[in-house]
């Protein structure tokens, strides 16, 4: 599904939700605290689960509005909420600045939480 926009001198301008999507992606993993964007399994049980992964990043437009999904890994030790509500700060800003297009919701999924390995010492 792609956004298009008829208003623009000279010509027209499509844009494409794998787009709104990347930038998503990239204005969540700016967010302090995450680890990393999750790719969450479907439903779907038996044979079959392995394959059908979901998308980390899923949009819905509706009528040119946007309402993003994003699923994470948190760091382990950083206050969930807090967390959640600067991804969706940062990719509603994200998104809305960079495309024009009105983001109505950024809903955060959150697929887990990591502890970081601490760096192994290494002898030179």
């Amino acid at each position: 599904m792609e956004v298009k926009k008829s208003d623009m001198i000279g010509g027209s301008l499509q844009i494409s939700t794998d787009v709104l999507a990347k930038i998503s992606k990239l204005a969540a993993l700016e967010v302090e605290g995450v680890q990393d964007i999750a790719c969450g399994l479907s439903p779907v049980k038996g044979a079959f689960a392995k394959v059908n992964m979901q998308k980390p990043v899923q949009i819905e437009l509706t009528d040119d509005v946007a309402e993003i999904t994003v699923d994470v890994i948190v760091k382990y030790g950083y206050k969930i909420p807090t967390v959640c509500e600067n991804i969706q700060r940062n990719v509603k800003a994200s998104v809305q600045n960079m495309t024009g297009i009105t983001v109505s919701r950024v809903n955060i999924v959150v697929e887990g939480v990591v502890i970081e390995a601490p760096p192994k010492n290494q002898e030179n």
